[in-house]
């Protein structure tokens, strides 16, 4: 895998990955920035809660349960020094379907959080991850 940023200028740079897409990252006023992208640290809780998604997503999917939305909701909190790392983070599933039942959705979730979820497995080393979720019907 392959990624490059280019810095702009100020604190804006344009991120570009090996697949061909590109985002627009900016800092935040106080340390030069205009507010004009995602702020990097949140590129990296954004890429987790994608990466999330799309676990439980296809795992649910591969178990034959309906699934007609999901959407996760990360909130976390950085260490006060540096390196401000993640030190803890809550990750929020909704996930609407026909029929779907805790224990599928649970099991999705798990799966995800302990086996197949990169990003959530290294920021783990640093962050304490929890996770809920809630079902709707659709």
């Amino acid at each position: 895998m392959k990624a490059r940023v280019k810095w702009v200028e100020n604190m804006l740079m344009v991120g570009e990955s090996g697949s061909g897409h590109a985002v627009v990252m900016d800092g935040p006023p106080e340390h030069g920035g205009r507010n004009l992208g995602v702020r990097p640290m949140e590129m990296l809780l954004l890429g987790m809660g994608g990466c999330a998604q799309i676990d439980v997503v296809h795992i649910l999917k591969k178990g034959r349960h309906q699934v007609t939305s999901c959407e996760v909701a990360l909130e976390a909190e950085r260490a006060e020094i540096e390196p401000k790392v993640f030190t803890r983070i809550h990750v929020h599933f909704v996930v609407a379907g026909a029929g779907l039942t805790d224990k599928a959705v649970a099991r999705a979730v798990s799966l995800s959080a302990e086996k197949y979820c990169s990003a959530s497995l290294m920021l783990g080393k640093t962050a304490e991850i929890t996770h809920d979720f809630e079902i709707r019907e659709a």
